[in-house]
């Protein structure tokens, strides 16, 4: 039976690993052993990253519309509980942006959620 050769194989893995660690500091970016260790332990950072994004993005979002809908005389939770009395159904990331570039057509769905606010005493 024939002898079979590894080499070619490790070789290849080592140069993804690698590759993946480049910018790294130190031996992390040409040592394997050091590396592999610093690209696996980067993964799980980035895994958990794209998760907590999301959430950073939709605190982002609800802040903009705060400050956007006091102007108004509004809170951004009576803002939210108009437009679901208004049947508006807009995300938060969609209302942001309105807030910031387009001010009149945000002013007309501020408007369309304190009509349908019950008036208070």
């Amino acid at each position: 039976m024939a002898r079979v050769k590894r080499g070619v194989t490790s070789h290849a893995k080592h140069k993804k690993t690698l590759k993946a660690a480049k910018g790294f500091y130190g031996r992390r970016k040409n040592t394997i052993r050091a590396a592999k260790a610093a690209v696996d332990r980067s993964m799980q950072y980035a895994t958990r990253d794209r998760k907590a994004k999301k959430r950073v993005f939709r605190a982002l979002w609800i802040q903009r519309l705060n400050g956007a809908v006091r102007q108004f005389g509004l809170t951004y939770s009576r803002f939210i509980d108009g437009l679901a009395k208004a049947g508006v159904a807009i995300d938060r990331k969609v209302l942001s942006e309105l807030a910031i570039r387009e001010p009149a057509a945000f002013q007309a769905i501020v408007e369309k959620a304190k009509a349908a606010l019950p008036k208070a005493a």
